[in-house]
């Protein structure tokens, strides 16, 4: 396993982080994977390097000028990091959006932002900015991914890379001006996606995702050895700093996911070591794994929880540093070969660790996949921290907690509980709300970050829940709901689960289940139910409330919700009940089931 990274140099700006891997990696294998016509293809760092110059100096061809705002609305290719390099070497600061985004929602970031240029994948998202090009009376000049798409202030980065190359900037006039960028510089502005509100553009300088990068390296074992698969959005955060900057200045090859539909298929092709996500893909997977053993006989089934008891068992001496006693050890390697070598197998085999963020990971699944040799570090952060503020270290990581303090960061408990966080990472401010700006950072320099939380001896911190999110019954009853929410989510018959309650009688809880689970249990006891009308069979309904109260035996009578409300649909993102970084939007979800939750507890 590679040792931490820890280069003699830490770069102050993400530009001369750039080079210093351009430089360092220049013989590496690759610095960039992608599908290109059913095969994998690849990008050198030499060739990233001249890539970014040629878009860099096309960029000031035009007429961008440092301190300028250029946009990027994309999803995840090799193009995304050139235009992003090439802003940055341009002085200028960019402004990513998520592809998901509607145009209008697109259309208020642009004219916010004052983005005078933006950087489009397909025509898709090339129509999109049509349509609002009216609005945003700042954007001048549109530059597309693809070579095909024509129109009026439009060009291809091919043709924008060729300008650049026919001005004959040399490399080390390129260098130079890249170089002039200084560490308090505005890098990037990204705006929130919030759960609730309007988006706010978090400030972030080099300085702030340098330093952030650094930390990460300090405490993540990565190197020029390794492999990324990135699938979450380069637009967030998380993604941004940890599966491209960090990547590349650790020499670590970035392959793109084709989609979220493909990672399956990718994991298996790219064969990746490290993987950065949120707990939404581990519960999927864990959801996946259960259903399976579910579904495949009494005998499968027992070997599977066997294997489960067995690996925890283990883990528990590992992660109190025990000894392991001689027959765990071999109840675990026959544990291995049976049931958790198939799970590795299909992560691509080569899986080193996974990082988690963005939200709380069940401890549940945290050490089923520690069990089954697939360790996920849980971190924790927020994009006003560029992002990561603590993350679990790979050789003493603690479950359900998100680790300690990046190294030059500093967290702190409020006498209320709230989380606050100070260092080199932490945002500037919000983009032209002074106030918003106050309110989140206070003359300290501790940023205020809306969660609360605790710090153990080991300087271990836990996350209770958001802040807002905090349930008040109508008897005064304090409940945080995330912790219960991921406990049920654990279980093989629930993909999601939103707990209300709030200035009500009592907690009640509304759950997605998981119809190809409840089939088979149907099918296994011979019970005739239509897959349409599933979720008003009277048997399938008690079955549901059957595993959400048991999921919840450990809970005080305050806490346990009284009613269980089952939806026919899964959250998403196009539907508006999640954010692009997939968190649940409560008030959203609470305003569209209004009259059955009203309902729920008129009855």
């Amino acid at each position: 396993m590679s040792s931490p990274s820890k280069p003699g140099r830490r770069p102050a700006t993400l530009v001369q982080l750039l080079f210093d891997a351009c430089d360092q990696f220049r013989s590496k294998r690759a610095a960039l994977r992608y599908k290109n016509n059913a095969q994998w293809a690849s990008i050198s760092h030499d060739m990233l390097d001249r890539r970014v110059h040629a878009a860099a100096a096309g960029l000031r061809n035009i007429g961008v000028i440092p301190g300028g705002r250029i946009g990027i609305l994309s999803d995840n290719r090799p193009e995304w990091a050139v235009a992003d390099f090439a802003s940055l070497c341009a002085g200028c600061a960019n402004v990513p959006i998520y592809p998901t985004l509607p145009s209008e929602q697109t259309a208020y970031i642009l004219r916010d932002a004052g983005v005078e240029v933006i950087f489009v994948s397909d025509l898709e998202q090339y129509q999109k900015i049509q349509t609002v090009l009216a609005n945003v009376p700042t954007l001048k000049t549109v530059i597309t991914f693809d070579p095909g798409i024509m129109g009026t202030n439009t060009m291809s980065l091919k043709a924008l890379s060729e300008q650049g190359q026919a001005t004959g900037v040399s490399h080390t006039d390129h260098r130079s001006d890249g170089l002039r960028v200084r560490p308090d510089d505005l890098a990037t502005l990204i705006y929130t996606s919030g759960t609730t509100g309007v988006p706010k553009g978090v400030m972030l300088t080099h300085r702030n995702i340098a330093a952030n990068v650094a930390g990460a390296l300090d405490v993540l074992p990565l190197g020029p050895d390794d492999t990324c698969l990135s699938l979450l959005p380069l637009s967030h955060a998380f993604e941004r700093t940890c599966g491209h900057y960090t990547m590349i200045s650790a020499g670590v090859t970035i392959a793109y996911a084709e989609s979220i539909d493909k990672v399956p298929d990718n994991l298996q092709e790219v064969k990746p070591t490290v993987l950065v996500s949120v707990p939404r893909l581990f519960e999927k997977m864990y959801s996946r794994v259960l259903e399976a053993s579910m579904g495949g006989g009494a005998v499968k089934r027992r070997i599977f929880f066997w294997a489960r008891q067995t690996a925890e068992s283990w883990a528990d001496f590992v992660l109190r540093n025990d000894p392991v006693p001689a027959m765990v050890g071999l109840k675990k390697r026959l544990a291995d070969r049976l049931v958790f070598s198939q799970l590795q197998d299909r992560t691509g085999g080569r899986i080193k660790y996974f990082v988690s963020g963005g939200a709380p990971l069940s401890p549940e699944i945290a050490k089923f996949f520690y069990a089954a040799g697939l360790p996920i570090l849980e971190g924790y952060g927020l994009t006003e921290s560029a992002p990561v503020i603590s993350v679990n270290p790979l050789h003493a990581p603690k479950m359900g907690s998100v680790g300690r303090a990046l190294p030059g960061v500093e967290i702190s408990i409020a006498p209320d509980g709230e989380v606050l966080a100070r260092g080199p990472n932490i945002m500037q401010g919000y983009f032209n709300q002074p106030e918003a700006t106050a309110q989140a950072i206070d003359a300290d320099g501790w940023l205020h970050t809306g969660d609360i939380g605790t710090l153990d001896e080991q300087g271990y911190l836990s996350i209770t829940d958001r802040k807002k999110d905090i349930i008040v019954t109508a008897g005064g009853k304090n409940i945080a709901p995330q912790p219960i929410e991921n406990m049920i989510k654990a279980n093989p018959f629930v993909l999601n689960a939103v707990m209300i309650g709030d200035r009500r009688k009592f907690p009640s809880i509304l759950v997605v289940p998981s119809v190809d689970a409840l089939l088979q249990w149907a099918h296994d006891r011979k019970l005739t139910v239509d897959p349409d009308t599933l979720l008003q069979e009277p048997a399938v309904i008690t079955k549901i409330e059957t595993e959400v109260m048991g999921s919840l035996r450990d809970l005080a009578h305050f806490e346990k919700p009284k009613k269980v409300l089952a939806i026919e649909h899964d959250f998403t993102v196009e539907s508006g009940e999640l954010t692009p970084t997939m968190k649940v939007k409560r008030r959203v979800i609470e305003e569209r089931y209004k009259d059955r939750i009203d309902a729920l507890y008129r009855d």
